[in-house]
Parts: C-alpha cells; structure tokens; sequence
C-alpha cells in the first residue's frame, strides 16, 4: 500500500512540476514596434522568432520564456528606412544579429488568462530587465501569447541622439506556439 501511495504522489508531482514545452510559430507569429519620427507614428515588425517556451498555467514557478527574432527583418514599408535602421547607430545587425528575451519570473494577476512577465530583454548588446502583461490563450496544439512593452530606445543605445526620433517605442506581441 505505502509503495502505491508513493507511486501516486510521485506521479503527481512529476506532473505538476513539469510546465509543457511549446515553440514559436514564426509564420502565424507577430512582433510589431510603434514609434514616433517627427510626430508622425512609424511602424513596423520584426520576423524569425525562435526560442523556447515552457508554458503551465498551473505552475508558473516552472514556466519560462526564452525567445529571439532577427534584427535584420526589420520591415517598416520603407526599404531606404529599414537599410538604415540596420546599421551601426540603430539596430548594428551586423555585429548583434537577435533581439533576445529571456523570463526570470512569471505570474498571474487578478484576471483569469491573464498574467505578467519579468525578464530581460538583450537589444544592440545591452540587456535590461523590463515587465509586462501578456495573456495566453489556448490554441489548437499550443497558446497564443500577446502583450505588449514600452521600451525607452536610448537605454538600448539605439538611434543615437536623434531628436526627431521619440525616446519611447511601444513593442506588441502575437506569438502563436506549437507543442513540442
């Protein structure tokens, strides 16, 4: 009897410790940026994401996002802007290829579905810690996460010392996953 209890307990241990494992769906995933140049809103979006993601909404102690998309996709309708914006005093893709996100601590808030996010975020080089909201959303094989974060772009060394250029740059996120 006491070895059967001990099979359960650790059968639901096991399975309440393990979060599932899911990937980003590049394709059917979104990573937008909003920022105002000379009063005028500009936007645009970044591709390639790719990462890890350990997601159970039961134990967020054990959920981790660990996430990257490709500074060279950067797309704002504007093939002489995006150029631009790849060298070395915006996003220098040439020597930092990935915009990375990495969690160090996921929690829920009072709203069901809904929870928020503590990480760091590594932009031209330069990591610092930013949190947000997101919502997750359970999908055909996996969830949908969206949110979004405002970012000052100078903490990242990004733009320069432009003035036309707005300090803050709103990022919005649709991340479509897979289970693995």
């Amino acid at each position: 009897m006491r070895r059967i209890l001990l099979i359960v307990v650790l059968f639901f241990t096991i399975s309440i410790t393990t979060a599932q494992k899911f990937t980003p769906i590049d394709a059917e995933s979104k990573v937008s940026f909003v920022i105002k140049n000379f009063g005028l809103k500009v936007d645009g979006h970044l591709k390639g994401i790719k990462g890890s993601i350990s997601f159970d909404p039961t134990a967020l102690s054990n959920s981790a996002f660990n996430v990257s998309v490709n500074a060279n996709t950067i797309n704002t309708d504007n093939s002489a802007r995006d150029k631009h914006l790849r060298k070395e005093d915006y996003f220098h893709v040439e020597k930092h290829p990935t915009i990375s996100f990495a969690s160090t601590k996921i929690s829920k808030t009072g709203t069901a579905g809904k929870y928020t996010v503590a990480g760091n975020l590594t932009l031209k080089g330069t990591t610092k810690p930013i949190e947000f909201d997101f919502t997750a959303t359970p999908s055909n094989n996996g969830y949908t996460f969206k949110g979004s974060f405002t970012i000052n772009r100078r903490d990242f060394n990004v733009g320069g010392k432009s003035l036309p250029l707005s300090d803050m740059l709103t990022v919005n996120l649709d991340i479509t996953t897979n289970k693995n």
